[in-house]
Order: C-alpha cells, then structure tokens, then sequence
C-alpha cells in the first residue's frame, strides 16, 4: 500500500498536494492523519468520493510500501500516523517528502525530497505532472487550484512567486473549477462566529509601540469553535493594526495541580501585517532566539500545529501527552532558543509560539495549551511581542547631509547651474548666519527662467512659510506631512541649525529598502521578486581572513567612537553578494583590496577622516604605511608585500563621503564633501553603487538605492547616469570589463548610452585636447592594462569593438581578422617560452593594437597614454626596423647572420614584430628565438686564458668568431673550437734558446 499523508488539521495545500501525488502514483490512496481545517472538512464532506481517500483506521501497517509526506517534515505534524513513519524507518521502506517550507535538522530521514521555495507545497507537485505529462482531472485540479490560492493569499502574499502562478494558470487550463474555488477561498463567517467578531471588536485592546499598532484580545467560550482562524483574520483588517493576538480559552477535561478546578484550553493566533512583519529567514522549527525572559506555565504537551497563513489553526483533536507531563507538574518554556533574528527586527508569531507547542508563519501562527491561567499567558505573549516590534525610523536615518544651500541673493540662474551641477531638485536658502530662511524647487526655477527671470534673486520666488522637522521625527510624521501639504523636501534642523533634509527620493528608498529587509517589497514592474538579504556582516566575517576582519571592526570601532558611519562599498560589496551563496564557499576570502568611506551621519566627518581612522590603526600594527591622496586626505593603509605577515600586499581605502561633478566632458571631477547616498551615486554602475554597513545602528545593512542587487541577479551591467559615458569614456571600458570578467551583459540602455557618447564626437574632441585632460588618459592605459592582461582579454576587446568604443584609443582603430591573428600569435608566443616575467603581457598586446595605426601617429597616442619610454620608442622606430629587416633577408641568412642581426635587439620588439609579418620575419625570427638564441658558446673567456692567449681586445672577434662558426655548423665540438682557434688564431711559437759564448 503506498500512502500519502496530509499533516494534521489538513489545509488545501496539503490535501491538494496529495491528491496530486496519488495521481502521479497510480494505485495510492490519501491519508487524512488528523482531522481538518474547518472550511477543508466542509469541502471533503461535499467531493470525498472525487479523491482516492482512505481512512487512518481502515490503515494495515504491515501492508504500507511506501510513504509520502506533504507540505511539512517534522514527525509530529503526522498526528498519530507518526507510528507510520517509525515503522516505515525501521523497516527501510521508502519515504518521500514533498514540502515548500524550508528544510530542517529534525525533518524525517527520506529518501527521496521535493523542498523548494515557493508559496504552495501543491505549485511542487503540478511542476511535476507538467514534467511526466499528466493531465489531472477537473476535480483534481481544483482542489490543487485550492490549495495554491489559500497557501499564497491568491498570489498576494509575499512568499508567492512565478511558479505558483504558472502552477495556478496551468490548473485552470486544465479546468479547475472557478465557482468552487470562489466559495472556498473565501467563506463566510457563520452566525456564531459573526457573534464573536462583534464581541472581539468590543473587547480589543490596541497600544501603539514606537509607532506601530499591537491589538489583543481574549475571549472566553464554553466550548471549542472551529474557524477561529477566519475571525482574526477578519479581526485584523478591521481593526487595521499591524499586528494581532486573538486568544480564546474553553474548560478543558484535566483538573489542576492541587485544584479540583478544570483546566483551560487556550487556543492562541497570531497575525502581523505591515512593516513589523518578518519574512522567514529559515524554518521556524529549527528554534531561533527572540526573547530576555522564559515562559512558565503549567500545560499538557500538545502536538505543534503550525498552520499556513489563511484560515487555519489547532483542533483539539491533535493533542496528545507528554509522558514527562503526566503529573502536570509545571514545565518552563524559554523564548531563548536560539532564533537569529534579533529584539527590534519584527514580528515572528510563529517563533513566539513555538516554545509553547506551536508554531506558523511569522506573519499567521497559532498555539493551542492547556493552562490554569490563560489570562497570564496572554500577558507573557504580549511582553515578548512588544520587544519584537522594530524601532520605527527617524529623520537621521532617512536624511541627506550635508546640505546644499544657497544666499537669499543667488540669482535664479546660477542657482539652475547648482541643480545641474549636483543633480538636486531643490536647494535650501540660508541667511548671512546660515539660518534656514526658504526652499526654491526646480519647478519654481523653471517658472522663473520661462518668463526670462533669469537675473532674478531667489528669495523672490523662494517659498518661506517652511515645514521642518528634527532628526528625531519619526518616518510616519515625516509621511504625513509630505502626503498633508505635498511637500517633496523637509529641511530637519536642529538647535535652529540646518543639518540635513529629507526628500521624496529618500523617503521612498528608506520603505523600498526596510521593506526588502523583511521580504516584502514594493514591486518593480519588469523585475523579479528577490529574497530578502541577510545581515552581511556575518557573511563578511565569515568570509575574510580573520586578520582581515579585525582590522575592519577596529576601524569600524573607531569610526563609530567618533559618531561617523564607516560603509564598506564597491567591488568587495558586489563580489560578496554574488559569491554568499556558494556551494563550496570560500571561507578565508582574500582581497588585494578594500574601499571603506566614512559618513559622518548627521554631522558631517571632516575632510581628513580616512586619515583619522589610519592613524588608528598604525598605533595598532606599526608594520602598516599610510599613504594620503588628494585635499580630502583619502588615506590608504599598506601592508607591504614582502612582509611576514598574513595581510601582505593588502590596501584598504578610507575615504571620506563624497560626490563629484564634471565641468565639461572628459575633464577631471571637481569633488566636495557629501553623504553616502551621494558618495555612491557618484558611481559608475548600480553594481558597484551598493554599501555593507560596519557600524551601528545598523550594523550589516546593505544600501542599495539603484538596483544593483537586482541586476546581479539579471547579471547584467547597468550605468547609473545618461550621460556617464560623455562625462568619462573610460566608463566603456569598466563596463566592458565587468560584464566580460563577470559573465554578464550589458543592458540595452547602457549599449544605448555608450551609442550615443561614442557618435557625439566627444571622443574626437577629447583626443584633440590630450593636454588638456592628462588624467583621463591615465585611466584610460590603466583599463586597458587591467583588460589587456587578463585571461578573458579576447572577450572584452570583441565586444569593445562591437561597441565601436576602440575609437577611443583613435578614431581609425578596430578590429580586423589580420588584427586579430597578430595578437593571437603575439599571445601564444608569450605563453609558449613563458617570457610573461621579461615582457609585460597587457603591453605587448597594446602595443599590436597601436601598431595598427598611420606610423606618424603612434607617437602621439602612445606618449598621450602615457606609456613607458621604451614602448613610445619601439613604436616610433618600428617602421623603419621593419623595412631594414625585410631587406636584410631577402638573400637567404646564415644562423651567424640572424644571431648578429638580432642579438642586440629586445624580446618585446622581436614579438611585435614576428606578429606583425608572420610569414616573412616571423620564421626568420623564430628560428632565432628557437635555434640560435639558446646555443651555449663552446669557448668563453676563461677557456681562451687556459690555453694560454693573453686577455685584451682580440678576444671580442674570437669569441664571436667561434660562436659563428659553432652557429653555422663549422664546429660542434671542444676539439674542434681548439682547432678553428689554431688556425685562425695561432699562438706565437716559444723563443728559441740562445747558446752559450765561448770564449
């Protein structure tokens, strides 16, 4: 007998589910293990004998071949079928668990598992009759269509996903039925229940909690009520708060402890909506600490229940005993069991409940207990409810500062070029003393400048009856009086003095990013629906060298003494979040290095902060160097790289918050001190505009305004700005690089946008004005160093050509098929002898490309790229070089010949060239780098002295000599090297002895 097995008090999703199941296992009968849902009951009484159901009892043991679990994993959720599960473990009968909650430690050992993410356990089981082509019938699809619309809320809660509506279509394309699943989806309250809502609505009491709304209520009944689920749920949107306790107690049939007075049974729900509201970051079964304080009450051990979502809760019917509380003795119950999430980050109901025999959703949960004091164990809920709730945000949180302001006399248009300038939609007017006085919009700069006002003042059109606010007001008093007197900006002062102001933009950012965090955010139309993103210092901590990570929370510890945020931001960012979920992981990360900016918060840091923070660091580890950059004292902290430590050859980056402007194209940013949101939409693309924080409050928030996150998720590169590419075409090539290096693409836009700036001939204006722009020409060799030596250079420098973006270089210069074969042969001679360590590999592939231009203009671009001398030289002369050797081998060369042709001239040069005339020189030029070059002279210096020739001038032509003979073939051996010298070089003969005189 193969079986599948709904959880007790049986949903739709699970009885849908099963149904589908037994479809895909002909001949398996459904197992209802513990009663239902109310609604569910109604339904199976009307359309049981349309399903292959059977009943618990009707169950022979011995007779079951396989089991299937649906829609949970833990034992105890099975009710007394649990005994099924044992057996089957025992016995290795196969189990299957079919489940859309995540997985956890506890679950039933299977075999074979089906647990994804999505919003309906029934979504799993219609993706796999799609796959083995099985069509169900109208009343299957039905009650899978069912279970799909009550587990998703009809596709409105914030777990459904795209597979849940294609499941859905897909079931109504196979006729599932609209009337029935209209009448079950969502039914109407009976007359008793009515009864109830009334009463409940009476009795509710609500309390307002940092801003958030907590309603409770307790009633009491005579006896046990089914659907008490739907009259919280009702009770919720009536009552419109953020979050819910509905509790009713019933007399129960065990005494109390020393009493002869019944026990209560208490049936408790939790709902939560809103921003208090926490997405599920694991299984709430796995225990996960929340709370100070334990729960102490005396109850018997039920059987959890945790239910999903909409109208579900715990029946009598699935409590069974506990053999530890057979005396009914009391039992403590702690909420510190390990849940991560932290006091202050939102409501989980279904962890509040769980060390009270329940369990759910964070947003829909339930317990059911037996208790004395039913009225305590609301009070103890409440208080750990209460600490739940997330401190509500406030103007320091949300606001831009510093602020750009302007005098009372600034004329309309130079405050329309501060608005371009900065990208501002406002700007804040200030006295002689900087007292606020007034706020000029765009909109009013517009007016003004249409009616030719231009040499106007501002405070003629500013508006001065001002709402401000402080950095203490809250993000629901800042809503109101944004919606109350749409207002776009708030000024936020404190003591009178103007510290920051808070946008439209940055309200809307603050929600959409808050709403992120806890899983449910704003939609974006043509973007998918992410997870939520996890605190990223423990990722980060995780990741890194230890050494690493301390010197960044010493750095962040400084940072935070001083009242300053510290963001770690850019690349390092974008690399964490595309590596955090990593298969295989890599603990131990190692950066060659780290961009860290400070924020001074509401104040602003000074311009020397980086430097602040570095020299804390060097009073730590003297080992370190600090560099300064620049008026702002950007300071860098270098671990040398021959040091005997394990940070060598690391930078990090300290930066004070900045933003930039471009005076004219291609010209070198003006910068000045800003905030963070600023600093990054400085930035070049939305992947690398993201920020980990490292200081609290906060700690481990991702800001992201621009939807980088998104777009690593598309893996596609896109700029931030329209005219990015106009103000730097040194951008192109980032993007380029990223998306090759990456394996991303670029998004339509951004191609539209690189277009655009390569055909408004701004690039041909630049090239003329080289003098004008040095820096920009520096950035530019240096993107080409960083594409031209990696591994994926081939890729970039395609799609830089299909861009038409090499005109940068030069207005004539692209790719061709001979261009091509000069840089694939430069590069595999380069791999081939392994001469990377003598020749730069980047160069010599830069210096093919120049090569390709009009002799008279390598020059030029090479010097405006400020490459070594050595390379502006090679290619200034390598034209003629060239002639002179093609003429050189025109009659046919002796080795001799080649070897003294080219023995004097550098490697680089006999790469480009051989890569340049591949079937003229290049051979002539192998065959020298192959055959001559490596040949060991037979006779050296020393060799001539021990055969008794005398040290001087002539031993350079006999040396060069023997080593052209030896390379022509003449000689090979020592004797014969002895030989040639005889012959060609002979010693003078010994004097002859003069005789003696006689006399």
């Amino acid at each position: 007998m193969d079986l599948v097995l709904c959880h007790t008090t049986a949903d739709f999703d699970t009885l849908g589910a099963a149904v589908g199941l037994a479809r895909l296992q002909p001949g398996a009968r459904v197992v209802l293990t513990g009663g239902c849902h109310p609604t569910v009951q109604r339904f199976v009484a009307l359309h049981r004998d349309e399903y292959p159901l059977i009943e618990r009892r009707a169950v022979n043991p011995n007779q079951i071949r396989s089991l299937t679990l649906v829609d949970a994993q833990l034992p105890h959720r099975f009710g007394p079928a649990a005994e099924w599960i044992d057996l089957a473990l025992a016995r290795h009968i196969p189990i299957t668990i079919y489940d859309h909650h995540p997985a956890t430690e506890k679950a039933v050992p299977a075999q074979t598992t089906v647990i994804e993410t999505v919003g309906s356990a029934s979504t799993l089981v219609v993706e796999a009759m799609q796959r083995q082509g099985i069509l169900p019938t109208v009343a299957e699809a039905t009650v899978m269509a069912l279970g799909v619309h009550v587990d998703t809320g009809s596709l409105l809660f914030e777990t459904a996903t795209v597979r849940d509506a294609d499941a859905l279509a897909w079931l109504m394309a196979q006729g599932a039925s609209v009337p029935v699943i209209a009448e079950f989806v969502e039914p109407g309250l009976t007359p008793n229940l009515q009864d109830l809502l009334t009463a409940a609505m009476e009795r509710m009491v609500v309390v307002n909690i940092q801003g958030n709304t907590l309603a409770s209520v307790l009633l009491a009944v005579d006896r046990y009520i089914p659907g008490l689920s739907g009259v919280a749920e009702r009770l919720i949107s009536l009552a419109d708060v953020d979050a819910l306790l509905f509790g009713a107690h019933y007399p129960g049939k065990e005494l109390g402890p020393n009493s002869e007075t019944p026990l209560r049974k208490l049936l408790l729900i939790g709902r939560a909506q809103g921003r208090v509201s926490l997405k599920p970051k694991q299984n709430p079964d796995q225990g996960q600490s929340i709370g100070p304080s334990p729960i102490s009450l005396n109850r018997k051990t039920p059987t959890p229940n945790p239910p999903t979502r909409r109208g579900e809760e715990t029946s009598p019917s699935d409590e069974v005993s506990s053999p530890s509380d057979a005396a009914n003795t009391p039992a403590e119950f702690s909420l510190n069991q390990g849940l991560s999430q932290k006091p202050g980050q939102g409501v989980d109901w279904g962890s509040l409940f769980k060390p009270i025999g329940g369990g759910g959703h964070p947003t829909a949960a339930s317990a059911n207990l037996t208790t004395d004091a039913p009225e305590q164990v609301m009070v103890t809920v409440l208080d750990q409810a209460r600490l739940q709730f997330p401190k509500p945000p406030t103007a320091r949180d949300l606001m831009s500062s510093p602020v750009r302001t302007i005098r009372p006399e600034t004329t309309i248009g130079e405050a329309q070029r501060i608005l371009l300038r900065y990208g501002h939609s406002g700007l804040s007017v200030v006295d002689a003393t900087d007292a606020l006085v007034g706020v000029i919009s765009r909109r009013d700069l517009d007016i003004a400048l249409h009616h030719g006002f231009s040499h106007a003042p501002v405070k003629g059109y500013m508006a001065t009856n001002l709402k401000t606010i402080t950095p203490e007001t809250s993000l629901s008093d800042i809503e109101e009086l944004m919606v109350t007197y749409d207002i776009g900006r708030l000024p936020v002062l404190q003591d009178k003095a103007l510290v920051g102001i808070v946008t439209r933009t940055d309200l809307l950012r603050h929600l959409h990013q808050v709403q992120r965090l806890a899983g449910s955010p704003r939609p974006i139309l043509g973007q998918p629906q992410l997870p939520p993103v996890p605190p990223l210092t423990e990722v980060l901590a995780q990741r890194l060298k230890p050494s690493l990570w301390e010197i960044l929370t010493q750095i962040a510890t400084a940072a935070q003494a001083r009242g300053w945020h510290l963001y770690l931001v850019g690349g390092a960012v974008r690399d964490l979040l595309i590596q955090r979920d990593d298969s295989q992981g890599i603990a131990g990360m190692s950066l060659p290095d780290l961009d860290l900016v400070v924020d001074g918060f509401y104040q602003t840091a000074q311009v020397g902060a980086g430097m602040v923070l570095a020299e804390h660091i060097k009073a730590q580890f003297p080992e370190v160097d600090i560099q300064v950059h620049g008026r702002f004292q950007t300071a860098s902290l270098v671990w040398r790289r021959e040091l005997d430590h394990p940070l060598a050859g690391l930078m990090i980056d300290i930066a004070t918050a900045r933003t930039e402007f471009y005076p004219y194209p291609a010209a070198n940013p003006e910068v000045e001190a800003s905030s963070i949101q600023q600093d990054l939409y400085r930035r070049d693309f939305t992947i690398n505009a993201m920020a980990l924080r490292l200081t609290n409050p906060g700690q481990g928030q991702l800001l992201d305004y621009f939807g980088g996150l998104i777009d690593l998720h598309n893996r596609q590169v896109r700029v931030l700005h329209p005219n990015s590419f106009i103000e730097d075409p040194t951008r192109i090539y980032r993007a380029v690089r990223f998306a090759v290096r990456l394996g991303f693409s670029l998004d339509s836009q951004t191609e539209g946008y690189i277009h655009h700036a390569i055909d408004s001939g701004v690039y041909a204006q630049m090239q003329r004005q080289v003098k004008r722009v040095p820096a920009l020409q520096v950035r530019l060799r240096n993107e080409l160093k960083y594409i031209l030596e990696a591994h994926y250079w081939p890729g970039a420098l395609e799609l830089l050509d299909r861009l038409r973006a090499l005109r940068c270089i030069h207005g004539d210069l692209a790719m061709t098929p001979t261009l091509w074969h000069q840089l694939r042969r430069v590069s595999r001679w380069l791999d081939r002898f392994d001469w990377a360590e003598r020749c730069s590999p980047w160069q010599i592939r830069l210096e093919v490309l120049l090569a390709t231009l009009p002799p008279g203009q390598r020059h030029d671009i090479a010097a405006a790229l400020q490459l070594n001398e050595t390379s502006i030289q090679r290619l200034t002369r390598l034209d003629a070089l060239e002639t002179q050797w093609l003429m050189m081998i025109l009659p046919p060369l002796r080795p001799s010949q080649r070897y003294t042709a080219f023995a004097s001239i550098d490697l680089a040069t006999l790469l480009l060239v051989s890569a340049r005339h591949p079937r003229t020189l290049g051979p002539v030029i192998w065959r020298y780098l192959t055959q001559e070059r490596p040949v060991v002279p037979l006779v050296n210096g020393d060799r001539l002295k021990s055969l008794g020739y005398k040290p001087g001038c002539q031993f350079s032509p006999m040396l060069a000599d023997l080593l052209a003979a030896q390379l022509d073939g003449e000689i090979a051996t020592l004797a014969e090297a002895h030989q040639f010298l005889a012959d060609r070089y002979p010693l003078p003969s010994p004097p002859t002895p003069e005789g003696r005189r006689t006399g």
